[in-house]
């Protein structure tokens, strides 16, 4: 009996597979940067191989074996061209420069990225430079895309990886445990709690990591679709994983449940045409209550029982959206006061525009429009879509018209993504009727 045809490359396949190859060659091989480019290598021989010969069976061992050999024979040439360059007795050749390559099917797949991410935020580099290049590494995003997370120039996230790079490439051993800052006659005590400091920085920015992953697919920065629905699944899966290992970290939890019911509308927030549908005009019938259920019981769980973090009030702020009948039952006022805990444990810039929108829902849209005019001295801000687009709907709510409609306009005009910008020119094309 004749077998199926094996089915060809699918770049959704390929941007899942590629951190957990990645995450398998560094947890073999290490060398970041050589790892990287062999696997880049191996998508490239996919995307022309597979449409042509059909997708193999097992496409992650496939492209392990491949960016293995790459990697192999990279390195294998690095180390010839060293020993011919300087004295035989400089220089001998290292065991994993000459390993075979790894069997298929070691690790799971979900071991592979997890490892990969923790590795990556646990590297010897400065915050920045760390978060950005596993943004890179574990969520497939684009310099461009991670600009846009941190609100910074697309420059300064090139800078940053560039040097991240750099310095692990120079450095014997960038994804160490980190060193005891206490020195060797130090007391034990404090050797544990610089390293309990450092798990706790690892975490922290794993939870960033995947808190900007789960953004971008939940609301895209670019592109004709609102929403990568393969990059919020992911972020939600590696969460789980997460929380799986941490099942008493309440931030971890926290975050859990604010990814959970906050993709619990994914399905009211485009019309049958991909256009944009707001949280007030959405039919809730089509929200997620398995997701919220969860959701709800994690978040609820983790404030009763952890200390209080930013992501467990962002999740309480999503139910509260959630388990509302309409827009007319949410509690606003409850909201704001979410919010205001919200900007004292986060003073950033997006917490206050979020701020701005409650206060408006209960003390009305001009002592929320004196807030964005605060906002507006803030440059990680200048340029930001979704200040100019909060302000125009507190404008209309206010009665200003005008003024309403070219912040719509100039809000349009400042977003990459097609949805976003028609959904603007269409709220300032009907206040211009």
């Amino acid at each position: 009996m004749a077998h199926p045809a094996p089915e060809p490359a699918s770049e959704d396949l390929l941007r899942r597979l590629a951190p957990q190859v990645l995450g398998a060659l560094l947890r073999r091989y290490g060398h970041f940067d050589a790892a990287e480019d062999a696997v880049q290598e191996a998508l490239l021989a996919a995307a022309r191989q597979w449409p042509e010969e059909g997708r193999p069976r097992n496409p992650r061992g496939w492209l392990i074996r491949v960016a293995s050999r790459r990697l192999t024979d990279q390195l294998r040439s690095e180390d010839a061209r060293r020993r011919r360059e300087e004295t035989a007795a400089a220089l001998t050749p290292r065991d994993e420069f000459v390993a075979p390559p790894p069997g298929e099917g070691r690790a799971p797949a979900e071991e592979d990225t997890l490892s990969l991410l923790f590795l990556c935020c646990g590297a010897d580099l400065p915050a920045a430079g760390r978060i950005a290049l596993t943004l890179r590494a574990v969520g497939g995003l684009t310099t461009a895309e991670i600009a846009r997370a941190f609100l910074v120039p697309e420059a300064t996230v090139a800078q940053r990886i560039s040097r991240a790079k750099r310095r692990i490439k120079s450095s014997p051993s960038p994804f160490g445990t980190p060193a005891d800052t206490a020195d060797s006659a130090g007391n034990e005590h404090e050797r544990q709690q610089d390293r309990e400091r450092a798990r706790a920085a690892r975490l922290a920015d794993v939870l960033h990591v995947l808190y900007l992953i789960f953004n971008e697919g939940y609301t895209a920065t670019s592109g004709r679709e609102l929403q990568r629905a393969d990059l919020a699944t992911e972020a939600i899966r590696l969460t789980r994983a997460v929380h799986a290992l941490l099942p008493d970290d309440g931030e971890v939890a926290g975050l859990l449940a604010l990814m959970l019911l906050t993709d619990a509308r994914r399905g009211a927030r485009t019309g049958p045409d991909g256009s944009l549908i707001p949280l007030a005009e959405q039919d809730r019938s089509l929200w997620d209550r398995e997701a919220i259920a969860e959701g709800v019981a994690l978040v609820s769980d983790a404030l009763t029982r952890t200390p209080l973090g930013p992501y467990q009030v962002r999740a309480a702020i999503a139910a509260v959206h959630d388990e509302a009948a309409s827009e007319e039952d949410t509690d606003w006022a409850e909201i704001l006061a979410l919010y205001e805990v919200l900007v004292r444990l986060v003073p950033g810039p997006v917490e206050r525009l979020g701020h701005a929108v409650a206060v408006a829902m209960v003390h009305g849209p001009r002592r929320a429009l004196d807030l964005l005019a605060e906002l507006d001295d803030d440059d990680h801000l200048a340029g930001y879509h979704r200040l100019e687009a909060v302000r125009a709907h507190l404008l209309e709510s206010a009665g200003d018209r005008t003024a309403a409609r070219a912040a719509y306009a100039k809000a349009a005009g400042l977003t990459l993504s097609a949805p976003e910008r028609r959904y603007l020119r269409s709220r300032a094309a009907r206040i211009a009727e």
